[in-house]
């Protein structure tokens, strides 16, 4: 079993005033690459990206639903998984409440996995989802990118994959992941 340091009630502040230091620089160093991130240049979408959806057959600018921007979370969901990734499913735990809120602001939601319509339409029920999944198994979108709404040339697309504050609320529940395991 590892020992754990013990210190007097005076040595305390100072230690902790080092790891204040530690975590401040690792938040400016998390904001200078959130900022690369934002940086990016957009490439025009002209690949005719397919999706499979619970309305049918979709291509990428159908995603959009109107709206001129679309956030798109690659949840990690193969077609030989047999349950979607716990981590992804943490996230997505707070996509039901986010979705309405990024409506508000234009945003449409669609999370997106490789594994066949089927399979993520049991796996949304049994975990009590509501928002838009589809599958790219047919040859969606499966990598980060940007693309242009094809409102306008002006209008935003964050396809990405990274973690979004949408997905900040994060729930573990343990019998969701019990069969959690790839072949």
């Amino acid at each position: 079993m590892p020992t754990h340091m013990t210190a007097t009630r005076d040595k305390w502040p100072e230690a902790r005033l080092d790891l204040l230091a530690a975590e401040k620089d690792l938040t400016r160093r998390s904001d200078d690459v959130a900022r690369l991130r934002q940086q990016l240049p957009w490439v025009r979408g002209d690949k005719n990206h397919t999706f499979d959806t619970e309305e049918g057959h979709k291509v990428l600018k159908d995603l959009f639903g109107g709206r001129s921007q679309l956030l798109v979370y690659h949840f990690m969901f193969g077609p030989e998984y047999k349950s979607g990734c716990p981590s992804c499913s943490s996230i997505a735990d707070g996509f039901n409440g986010s979705a309405v809120h990024l409506e508000n602001h234009d945003v449409a939601l669609f999370v997106v996995s490789r594994a066949p319509l089927a399979k993520l339409r049991a796996f949304k029920q049994r975990m009590g989802w509501t928002f838009p999944w589809a599958s790219s198994v047919r040859g969606g979108l499966t990598s980060t990118s940007t693309s242009r709404s094809p409102k306008s040339n002006s209008a935003r697309a964050a396809v990405d994959t990274t973690t979004s504050a949408a997905a900040s609320v994060r729930r573990r529940r343990s019998r969701r992941y019990s069969s959690n395991t790839r072949p």
